[in-house]
């Protein structure tokens, strides 16, 4: 048995209710692909053992066909309905859908009555104004197609760093293990843990490195041999991302390492460094020398890139602070902040449960998080405003709280010191928050956040400012809405939204979720001057987003953020001591950490 888990099959079931959407058929079989994804996502037991013992046809909503279908993928992890479906409609129908707002039923609607088929017909087609013509799309929608072709153009090239992790990772693990392989790393963008990257730089050393090459180019995730020298290939990786890898000597590994890894501004800064120190520095080494050289008889060994900086009379820069925002008079003074590990943090404040648009259940939620070792784990489903998500009412949520002390006294019952905490994700409407402060007073966290935004910077400005000054708000979410790769950043004026949570001692959230990162981290470091916290959230929809965590402290380093600039850096009681004195005494920040 092959094993697809439900998610997979789930996911492959929407696919095809999209792609029936493309071709123009009925409705209700489209629908009925979707509710079959959902139904599969919100089982409560494995997929696997249903389609073993043959029960999924008792679950309302599965019939005969879906569950032929369910029952292929899950012992062949294929379904040829699906792979012929596909095979059957024009690859540029397809693409088109990667377009943000052009749905299936408009693009059916343009190759029927207009007969496109690919993005450069559309494009023609939109410039000709034939677009706005049609039944149901007019010139907004017609500008708003121009646009998305012009945004997926910009972003074809760039990925987010979590796909570029997913893949490069795996493919380090395999050179670390190699007998050729000394050393090994990633550079560039990736190892400065850039939001959004180009290419993933891979370096090695080696005393063998045609071996290594070899050995690369044979790795499994491989669309696509681009180069192959002897010290250097060049690849495609699954999900189009261009991997290059280069194997040096041992003894240039430290500066290939520094080179490649930028970045560029920075790597500027250190040349400078050692030409006014008499030296030469490139990828090759640092040389006691006036000109360009290799020679090796001129080499300052270095065995790491620390010693590399301690010849350039400053203290080793952590990857992730090499943009030339300030690390050079920060490593001079010794200044630079010890910056914050994943393993520092030992929960988090904005999360969702299947009460609103999350997969997984408290009690599922309280075990899982309690297993990884977390002392605590907020439950912040959204509020009413937010229907798209299924957001509760005040009654639903006093419900929610019940349940929640339900499960906390049973853990406290058998001694354990894990806590589910009970909150809110909070919209901020036009006038007002979408609960009065009365409920938001009864939970132990609230995050505020725009989800419907004006487009004028001194409405937003001034909403999320109102927010910020409402006592019972402990963080705002998601402050400014980016989708990275999609969706622009809402307006407004940030430094006057960060100003306004230094005064009423309002936390700011690193949303971990790789769509978004949002703070960004070249504002971090203002929020920080201002005295503002942090706090690191996954925003998780299922049990398995706990791992962005480790994401959003990537990004939160970058931002020059050590351990006690993160409030959920917190062991859980004075968190909560943390979370009273919003309340009581507006303006004051983390105290003494115990």
């Amino acid at each position: 048995m092959n094993g697809m888990d439900k998610d997979k099959v789930a996911e492959i079931l929407v696919e095809i209710g999209v792609l029936l959407e493309l071709k123009g058929e009925n409705p209700f079989k489209t629908r009925a692909y979707a509710n079959g994804a959902r139904t599969i996502e919100g089982l409560n037991e494995p997929l696997a053992t249903l389609v073993a013992e043959k029960r999924l046809g008792e679950i309302k909503g599965i019939g005969e066909a879906l569950e032929q279908k369910i029952t292929e993928l899950v012992e062949t992890g294929k379904l040829k309905y699906y792979e012929d479906l596909k095979a059957s409609i024009p690859p540029g129908l397809i693409a088109m859908l990667e377009i943000s707002g052009l749905g299936p039923k408009k693009i059916q609607a343009m190759n029927k009555k207009l007969g496109i088929d690919s993005i450069e017909k559309l494009e023609a087609a939109c410039k000709a104004g034939k677009v706005a013509e049609l039944d149901g799309f007019g010139e907004k929608t017609q500008a708003n197609i121009l646009e998305g072709i012009e945004l997926k153009r910009t972003y074809a090239s760039k990925h987010r760093i979590s796909d570029a992790l997913r893949v490069a990772e795996p493919l380090l693990e395999n050179l670390r293990e190699h007998p050729a392989v000394i050393r090994c790393s990633t550079a560039g963008s990736l190892r400065r843990f850039k939001e959004v990257i180009g290419d993933i730089d891979l370096l090695a050393s080696s005393k063998k490195p045609d071996e290594v090459i070899e050995f690369f180019v044979a790795q499994s995730g491989i669309v696509k041999v681009l180069a192959k020298g002897e010290t250097k290939a060049s690849v495609i990786l699954e999900g189009g991302i261009q991997c290059d890898l280069r194997v040096v000597s041992d003894a240039e590994f430290p500066f290939a390492l520094a080179y490649f890894t930028g970045s560029k501004e920075h790597n500027i800064v250190m040349r400078q460094r050692a030409i006014q120190r008499g030296l030469r520095l490139n990828e090759y080494g640092l040389f006691k020398s006036k000109e360009e050289t290799r020679d090796p008889k001129l080499l300052v060994p270095c065995k790491t890139e620390d010693e590399i900086f301690e010849k350039l009379d400053l203290v080793y820069v952590p990857p992730e602070l090499r943009e030339d925002h300030g690390e050079f008079s920060g490593s001079e003074k010794n200044a630079l902040p010890k910056l914050i590990e994943w393993t520092d943090l030992k929960g988090s404040l904005h999360n969702h449960s299947n009460w609103s648009d999350g997969h997984n259940t408290l009690a599922e939620i309280a075990d899982y998080m309690e297993n990884l070792g977390l002392e605590y784990w907020a439950i912040t489903d959204h509020s009413k405003a937010s229907f798209q998500a299924n957001g509760l009412d005040a009654k639903r949520l006093r419900e929610q709280i019940k349940e929640i002390k339900k499960i906390n006294d049973g853990l406290a019952a058998r001694g354990s010191d894990f806590r589910l905490l009970t909150g809110s994700e909070v919209d901020i409407l036009k006038d007002r928050l979408d609960f009065d402060d009365d409920v938001l007073a009864e939970l132990d966290v609230v995050v505020a956040s725009l989800h419907v935004p004006s487009s004028s910077e001194a409405e937003n400005t001034k909403r999320l400012i109102r927010a910020a000054e409402n006592p019972f708000v402990h963080i705002l979410g998601h402050l400014t809405g980016r989708l990275l790769l999609e969706r622009e950043p809402y307006p407004m004026n940030i430094h006057a939204v960060i100003d306004a949570c230094a005064e009423t001692g309002t936390w700011i959230e690193l949303n971990a979720n790789p769509y978004r990162f949002d703070l960004d981290w070249r504002h971090w470091p203002y929020a920080k001057s201002k005295g503002v916290k942090c706090v690191i959230n996954p925003d998780s929809h299922r049990n398995e987003h706990a791992g962005f965590l480790r994401l959003g402290t990537g990004i939160a380093r970058k931002g020059w953020l050590g351990t006690k600039d993160v409030v959920n850096t917190l062991n859980l009681k004075p968190l909560l001591n943390q979370l009273k004195q919003k309340r009581d005494k507006p303006g004051k920040t983390l105290e003494d950490r115990e």
